[in-house]
C-alpha cells in the first residue's frame, strides 16, 4: 500500500537536511545556467550553457565554462544541451554541465580516483584496501537542491531532474519550481502576469496565488537571437554589407573613417584545426550582444510603420533621431540610425519583419501583444484587471531601449479598461537573474522547509512524486 503524500507535515530534519544547511538554487537557461546558495542576492556560479567538445583517438573532450568555450581550440565545437525551446535534449551533456556550475564555484569538486591519480604507488595493495568503499564522494550530500523548469516542460523532462540530484549528486532534499513564478516571487507578488524574454525565446506566464495557470503559459521564438538574426539580415542587405568578423579571427586592426573598409590583418590556421563553424557563430552571437545593448532600441510612440500626428510616417521620424555610432572588432565603423529601431519592430508588428530562406518571417499570432492576449484569454475573465495591474518584465532581453514603453503602449491599447502597470527591476541583475532570485527567496523561507521532497520519499515514490508535489 503507497504512503500518502503530504505536504503539510514537516520532513525529519535528517530528510532535508536542516535550516543549518544553506539549499542551493540552479537556475538552467538557454544561454546561461545559474547557481548559488539560497538566501543569498546573486547567484556565485554564472557559466554559459553552452559547451565546447574536442574529438580525439579516445572520444570526445568535453570543456565546460566561460574560457572554455570562448577559446579558439584545434577543431573545437560549441554545442547546448537544451533546445530553442529551453527544454533539454541531451540529459548526460546537461548533467554535466550543472555539476560544473555546482562544483566549479559552490561545494568541492569529487575527488580523484586514488587508484589512477598517479600518487600513489602500490595500486594492488590500495586496490584491496578501497573495496567496497564508494570512491567519489557526491556533490550535494549535504545541500538541499531547488531546481527551476520552464511552464511547458514535459513529464520525462520533470522527473529526470530527481533523478539527477537524488542518484548522481545524493541532495538530501529536492524541489522543481517553475521559472514564471519564482520571477513573481522575486517581485514581491503572488499573482502576475511574467512576461520573460530571453535569449531563444519569450514565455508569458500567468500566476495566481503562487500557481502558475499552465493553460494561459504561452511561449514563442521571438526573444534574443530572433533580434540577432533581424540585425544579421541587417547587416548583410545594408550597401555595402556590414561585415561581422569575431575578434578571434583579428591579429591587428588600423582605424578607418565612419563607413570605410576595415583594414585588419587576420588571423590564419593551419588547415584541420581550425574551430567549427559552431564556434564561429557563437562568438558572432557575442558581438550581435554588444550591438543589441549599446545600439539597439524599441521605437516609442506608435509602430514604426504607423503614422505619426503630423501625418509623416514614423520611419520618417526615425531617420530624423540622432544615430548611435558602433565599431566592429575588424575596426570597421559606422554610425546606425534607423536600423536600430528597425531591428526588434516585428516583435510587436510581424509585417516589419526582415526574413529570407533560412529565417521565415513570424505570424501576427507570433508577437508579443497577441500572445499577451492569447494567455490572458485562456486565464478566468475575473482575474484579468488584477493580472494586467501586475505586469512583470523580465529576461536579459527586455533590457533593450525603450521595451518595457512600448510594451505598456501595445498593452493600453489593447485594453483600455483595466488599469496596466509595468514592474520591471531596474537592475540589470535582477532582471537577467530574476527566476534564480525568486528561487533564492523561496528556499530560504522557514515556512518552505515542509515542501521539500526527502531522499526517503523519493526512494520510496519514485520520480514520478514531482508530478504529484510540484504543481
Amino acid at each position: 500500500m503507497t504512503a500518502t503524500l503530504s505536504n503539510t507535515t514537516a520532513p525529519n530534519t535528517a530528510d532535508y537536511g536542516g535550516d543549518e544547511i544553506s539549499a542551493l538554487v540552479l537556475d538552467p537557461g538557454y544561454s546561461v545556467t545559474r547557481a548559488g546558495f539560497a538566501g543569498e542576492d546573486v547567484p556565485k556560479s554564472v557559466i554559459p550553457s553552452f559547451y565546447g567538445s574536442i574529438p580525439s583517438v579516445a572520444g570526445s573532450k568535453y570543456l565546460y565554462g566561460e574560457n572554455a568555450v570562448h577559446t579558439p581550440l584545434p577543431n573545437i565545437e560549441i554545442g547546448n544541451p537544451v533546445s530553442q525551446n529551453g527544454v533539454v535534449e541531451d540529459w548526460d551533456t546537461a548533467t554535466q554541465l550543472w555539476e560544473y556550475a555546482i562544483t566549479s564555484r559552490l561545494t568541492n569538486t569529487k575527488p580523484s580516483n586514488p587508484l589512477t591519480n598517479g600518487l600513489n604507488d602500490k595500486t594492488d595493495e590500495l586496490k584491496q584496501e578501497m573495496e567496497g568503499v564508494e570512491t567519489q564522494e557526491r556533490p550535494l550530500e549535504e545541500n538541499p537542491l531547488l531546481m527551476s523548469e520552464t511552464g511547458w516542460n514535459t513529464g520525462k523532462g520533470r522527473e529526470k531532474p530527481i533523478e539527477i540530484a537524488m542518484e548522481n549528486w545524493g541532495t538530501p532534499a529536492f524541489w522543481l519550481a517553475r521559472s514564471g513564478v519564482l520571477s513573481a516571487f522575486s517581485a514581491g507578488k503572488a499573482s502576475a502576469l511574467v512576461i520573460d524574454v530571453g535569449a531563444a525565446s519569450t514565455s508569458i506566464t500567468p500566476v495566481h496565488d503562487g500557481i502558475m495557470l499552465k493553460k494561459g503559459t504561452m511561449r514563442c521564438p521571438l526573444a534574443g537571437n530572433y533580434i540577432s538574426d533581424q540585425l544579421r539580415l541587417i547587416f548583410s542587405t545594408s550597401q555595402p554589407a556590414v561585415p561581422l568578423t569575431p575578434h578571434y579571427l583579428i591579429n591587428s586592426k588600423t582605424p578607418v573613417d565612419a563607413g570605410a573598409p576595415s583594414q585588419a590583418t587576420y588571423r590564419t590556421f593551419p588547415a584541420g584545426t581550425e574551430p567549427h563553424p559552431s564556434f564561429r557563430a557563437l562568438q558572432e552571437e557575442r558581438i550581435l550582444t554588444e550591438f543589441k545593448e549599446s545600439v539597439v532600441a524599441v521605437w516609442n510612440p506608435g509602430r514604426l510603420g504607423g503614422h505619426n500626428q503630423h501625418g509623416g510616417t514614423n520611419l520618417d521620424s526615425a531617420r530624423t533621431q540622432n544615430a548611435r555610432p558602433f565599431e566592429m572588432p575588424d575596426g570597421y565603423n559606422q554610425l546606425f540610425g534607423v536600423e536600430r529601431y528597425r531591428a526588434t519592430e516585428s516583435l510587436f508588428d510581424a509585417k516589419m519583419a526582415l526574413s529570407d530562406a533560412t529565417h521565415p518571417a513570424p505570424t501576427p499570432s507570433q508577437t508579443l501583444p497577441q500572445m499577451i492576449a492569447q494567455s490572458l484569454s485562456q486565464v478566468d475573465v475575473d482575474i484579468r484587471p488584477h493580472l494586467l495591474s501586475n505586469v512583470i518584465v523580465v529576461g536579459g532581453s527586455s533590457l533593450i531601449y525603450g521595451f518595457n514603453e512600448r510594451l505598456k503602449q501595445e498593452l493600453e491599447a489593447m485594453y483600455p479598461g483595466p488599469r496596466v502597470r509595468i514592474f520591471s527591476p531596474g537592475s540589470v541583475v535582477e532582471r537577467k537573474f530574476s527566476s534564480w532570485i525568486g528561487g533564492s527567496i523561496l528556499a530560504s523561507l522557514g515556512t518552505f522547509h515542509q515542501m521539500w521532497i526527502s531522499k526517503k520519499e523519493y526512494d520510496e515514490h519514485g520520480p514520478g512524486i514531482v508530478e504529484k508535489r510540484c504543481k
